[in-house]
């Protein structure tokens, strides 16, 4: 199979959907490699290093486009990216699509294959592709959050560790996941006073067993966010609905009951974010101000630290690719359950339900599209 790997063009996104490890793994299969010209510059993967591997550098991603049969990437495709994919075509990337109506329309009219990592499922009914990232974004969550807290960027000022005699920064996880839980981590390492909340009892009380009474745990309700978040310095919104939008928990009317300087940080932008008043920002202009209380909504957060993203998601996403350049996309499809649940839009169908359901496609299963 001939798999093409452009170079990302979101703002300030530097990753890149294949190291060059990647590359000589599917090359010793027998397959061949297109790479964008300084694809992967930005994270000190030189094109030397690519074609050392095996790897075609091209100029453009137009040529990559216009000659691959696989595109892997990171981010979702844009507008003008969506518009070169065609019919048959396999695209194996992040897409994000149920807060996305105009991402999908390209895509559904493009005929393209599109496989998405968020929606990988494997035979725990975790989300392997987009674990590695949920873990660098709930980390990285907390070291944005204690920069926005300084007074200087719009912050309350609050040390989120505190000092000897000053208490610490009350922080506010919602969502016991793969960001929650590594967002939770980080913030008690730097000695911040924790509470999550999540829905599961049995997850709540696996936190208690793991972190002890150093983390608070509450069951997540309207009530207890209300009462959490008007008491916060920093919240962190983690939640997730496979596939689907995120739910508004944080509404307007609780940034009047926060102190003011207070910071929200939502991880959950990428699904179209779990706070009322998020909208999607970039690593350029990461934070904005909304009743006096700051949001961080930043929408490829890992991007922020594109080097440690990258090979973290490369570790995971490369069986998979290595799968579909292998058997061809039916095939492989066809032969893991886990692969085919990551399969989004197909020949113009939209084949994951919840997409279908919140953006009005009629839903078409992936073993129907496939025939």
């Amino acid at each position: 199979m001939l798999v093409g790997v452009p170079k990302e063009i979101k703002n300030h996104e530097y990753r890149i959907g294949m190291t060059p490890a990647g590359v000589r793994e599917l090359t010793h299969q027998g397959h061949q490699v297109l790479v964008q010209l300084n694809g992967g510059l930005g994270i000190g993967l030189t094109d030397e290093q690519y074609v050392a591997a095996g790897a075609e550098i091209v100029d453009s991603a137009e040529e990559i486009f216009a000659r691959a049969e696989m595109i892997v990437k990171v981010k979702e495709p844009q507008a003008n990216e969506c518009r070169m994919l065609r019919p048959g075509q396999i695209l194996f990337t992040y897409l994000h699509l149920a807060p996305d109506p105009e991402q999908t329309r390209l895509l559904v009219d493009s005929g393209a294959i599109c496989i998405a990592y968020e929606t990988v499922t494997d035979r725990n009914g975790a989300l392997p592709l987009l674990a590695p990232m949920s873990e660098v974004a709930g980390r990285m969550s907390i070291q944005a959050g204690a920069h926005a807290l300084e007074k200087a960027q719009g912050g309350n000022g609050t040390l989120l560790g505190g000092v000897p005699g000053v208490a610490p920064a009350k922080v506010t996880v919602i969502g016991g996941g793969v960001v929650g839980v590594n967002a939770a981590r980080m913030a008690l390492g730097m000695g911040a006073d924790v509470t999550i909340l999540d829905r599961s009892l049995p997850r709540l009380k696996q936190l208690d067993e793991l972190y002890g009474p150093g983390l608070k745990t509450l069951y997540s309700n309207s009530e207890n966010i209300a009462t959490s978040v008007a008491q916060s310095d920093l919240v962190i919104g983690a939640v997730l609905i496979p596939g689907a939008a995120a739910p508004h928990l944080v509404t307007r009317e609780m940034l009047g009951t926060m102190k003011t300087g207070a910071v929200l940080v939502d991880v959950a932008i990428d699904q179209g974010g779990c706070f009322e008043t998020s909208h999607a920002t970039t690593h350029q202009e990461p934070t904005y101000e909304v009743d006096g209380i700051v949001h961080y909504c930043v929408a490829n957060m890992p991007g922020g630290v594109a080097r440690t993203s990258t090979f973290a998601l490369t570790n995971a996403t490369l069986p998979f690719a290595v799968s579909l350049a292998n058997k061809g996309v039916v095939a492989a499809l066809n032969d893991d359950p886990h692969l085919r649940a990551g399969l989004n839009v197909c020949k113009g169908k939209v084949t994951y339900e919840a997409v279908a359901r919140d953006l009005g496609y009629d839903y078409v299963s992936a073993e129907q599209a496939l025939v």
